[in-house]
């Protein structure tokens, strides 16, 4: 039981707890998520695969269909040809005057609805006509010419259609569009012309072949033919959904006859096909049965190549119609069926919501209880359930389990209250003494190393001072026994004892500061400007010496009671410090602020800083201790512990940064007033 209470009293360690509630919910509504959305995925996939075979299957019959028309209108110009070669018309015109006959000709083509008809002669030139041109290297005349007659599809040059006829080649030519997708071409116009044309032997009445008779249509611009053909390809009614049914002619990869439409609503003559078809089509002679992109849409779309009488690929005949009804159908299907899977979700997630709350609510109480205990409320508890189920009996058995539990823990609560009130005793005085230990430590320390300071300071005062002694009585004895004759050297005696006195007032420093509370000088108000100007003028050979710039920046006029010339000792030691940082030269810059805390004057801040390599990480944490000189050549190591000592003797500090662009700056905090 004690292990029960202390459960519910103890936090689930962060881990998020999950409802039961949405957890049964979730085993009702796995199957039916997991199945339909399978079942979805499935028929999306079979549907769009199946819908894009059945469209790829519709356009490869269309495209059969146009197959065959054109195979049937290239055979009945073949046949027309043939006809009339053969004809007892045409028999009772051969021995007609050269005019007579050539008008008899136009009449026939026009008859015929072609766009040529020529007589031509053994050689394959033509009579009755103008110019008399030629045409007896075309491999149907010279068939027919031989006694076969022949139907092909042919490219005529601009100079072949000029000979037949100079409305042709002007009919022929076809400005090139910019088209999406198509293949680089450097041409600004087609000049061919794609001909369907035929040529069949003419014979005398004893069968010898004395000519032939050739004649064809030009597809270029031919919008009548492409139009029937569409028509036959897609009548009325054919394609759902609104489709558009299009059909073309392409000579080599652009379109010369087609009902495909500009954005400006005209036909898309002299557009080119894309390049992906292009290879496929004209350069591997396969059939396209796919979707492509024609023009400015995608189209589900039947290519075939087309074959001149050399057996070289020359154009295309395509037929196709908009995909995107059909894009649209499928997607709007695919959401339909989505929306109703959802609607079935949701239809099955009521009920069985709504079936299963006679079950929850047993068991969302119980769950509320225990958040609520460890919530702090001890007291709460299930109540009064109406299911007479095992849920039921749970939940009271819960309660029964509580009530226990509850008294445990009263119980342990009142034990660990007295418990915890005798460890926060003991603790507060372990703490408490720890502190003083820290503290006395921290003193002794403090006192053995000043201690020991003392008594080197005080053992090289006494050496020092025997020897200056011997030195200055031997000076004043050598001024006295030379007299007059001194005076040469006089300067140097000076020297000799300035340099004399320079070294007491060191040992009476070291001293000073070995024994702080017998060399307490004088306290009075110092400023700031007067301090800076007195320790530049006295370092001044130093900053001539090494080309040291100095800008300076007073900003506070505050006053700060100390010993001037121990102020002045640790000022012009940061200052020495920043000069022989930048042996090469450099930027002296002295700072002087306000220093305020919670909108109260403390003090001013006074900042020394250079502009040379500044100090490295492991070298500032130990700039301040005793005897320790960074590696610097000539130091001694107490000019920063001595000006550390002076400064905090006014309660003040020292603090030291180096700034990312270089440098180093000291900073000096100096209160107007000593705290104590």
């Amino acid at each position: 039981m004690l292990g029960l209470g202390l459960r519910l009293n103890t936090p689930t360690s962060g881990r998020p707890t999950q409802s039961i509630r949405r957890r049964l919910l979730a085993l009702a509504l796995l199957p039916l998520g997991v199945v339909l959305p399978v079942l979805l995925v499935a028929l999306a996939n079979w549907g769009s695969g199946y819908l894009d075979r059945l469209l790829v299957a519709k356009v490869g019959a269309e495209l059969a269909i146009a197959d065959s028309y054109y195979d049937r209108v290239s055979a009945g110009i073949g046949t027309a040809v043939d006809s009339l070669a053969g004809s007892a018309r045409l028999a009772e015109q051969l021995n007609a005057p050269p005019a007579k006959l050539h008008a008899w000709l136009q009449g026939e083509r026009q008859r015929l609805k072609l766009d040529f008809l020529h007589l031509v002669d053994g050689r394959g030139c033509a009579v009755a006509y103008r110019e008399t041109p030629c045409f007896g290297d075309w491999p149907v005349v010279a068939g027919a010419l031989r006694g076969t007659p022949q139907t092909q599809t042919d490219i005529f040059s601009p100079s072949d259609l000029f000979a037949l006829d100079p409305r042709l080649a002007q009919r022929a030519y076809t400005p090139l569009l910019p088209t999406r997708n198509a293949a680089p071409d450097p041409r600004v116009a087609e000049d061919r012309g794609l001909v369907v044309h035929g040529a069949a032997p003419i014979r005398d009445r004893s069968g010898r072949i004395v000519g032939a008779l050739a004649g064809g249509v030009l597809l270029n611009g031919n919008l009548a033919f492409i139009d029937r053909l569409n028509e036959i390809v897609y009548p009325d009614g054919e394609l759902m959904l609104d489709s558009i049914g299009t059909a073309t002619l392409f000579l080599g990869d652009v379109r010369v006859a087609t009902n495909v439409r500009l954005f400006e609503g005209g036909r898309a003559i002299g557009t080119r096909v894309s390049q992906a078809v292009r290879d496929n089509v004209l350069g591997a002679g396969q059939t396209w049965l796919d979707r492509a992109f024609v023009v400015q849409d995608w189209y589900v779309s039947g290519y075939r190549p087309l074959v001149d009488s050399r057996g070289q690929r020359v154009g295309m005949l395509y037929v196709g119609f908009l995909e995107k009804p059909f894009t649209d159908a499928r997607r709007t299907a695919l959401f339909a069926i989505v929306a109703m899977f959802a609607l079935a979700m949701l239809i099955a997630a009521i009920f069985a919501a709504l079936w299963a709350r006679r079950i929850f609510r047993p068991i969302e109480k119980m769950h509320t209880t225990m958040n609520a205990i460890e919530a702090g409320k001890t007291d709460s508890r299930v109540g009064p359930i109406d299911n007479e189920d095992e849920i039921g009996e749970l939940a009271r058995h819960f309660d029964r389990l509580l009530e226990r539990q509850q008294a445990q823990a009263d119980a342990l609560q009142r034990w660990g209250e007295s418990l915890d009130g005798k460890v926060a005793q003991r603790t507060a005085e372990l703490e408490e003494a720890l502190t003083n230990l820290r503290s006395t430590q921290g003193k002794l320390i403090t006192q053995e190393k000043m201690a020991a300071i003392g008594q080197l300071t005080a053992g090289v005062a006494h050496e020092i001072n025997n020897p200056i002694a011997v030195i200055q009585g031997n000076l004043e004895l050598a001024r006295e026994l030379l007299g007059e004759q001194a005076k040469p050297v006089e300067p140097e005696f000076r020297l000799i004892a300035d340099q004399v006195h320079r070294i007491r007032l060191i040992v009476t420093k070291l001293l000073q500061f070995a024994r702080p509370q017998e060399y307490v000088g004088y306290l009075e108000p110092v400023g700031a400007q007067q301090l800076v100007h007195d320790c530049l003028l006295l370092v001044g050979h130093l900053l001539r010496k090494g080309n040291i710039a100095i800008e300076q920046q007073i900003d506070s006029a505050r006053l700060v009671t100390c010993n001037k010339n121990e102020l002045q000792q640790v000022v012009i030691n940061l200052l020495a410090n920043a000069i022989q940082a930048m042996p090469d030269g450099g930027t002296l810059r002295l700072t002087v602020e306000d220093w305020d805390e919670a909108d109260m004057p403390i003090g001013l801040c006074l900042h020394v800083a250079d502009s040379g390599p500044g100090i490295p990480e492991s070298d500032r944490e130990h700039l301040f201790e005793p005897f320790y000189t960074a590696h610097k050549p000539g130091g001694h190591g107490l000019g920063l512990w001595v000006s550390k000592s002076l400064v905090e003797r006014y309660d003040g500090r020292i603090t030291v940064d180096c700034p990312a662009g270089g440098g180093a700056v000291f900073t000096l905090w100096l209160r107007c007033e000593p705290l104590g």
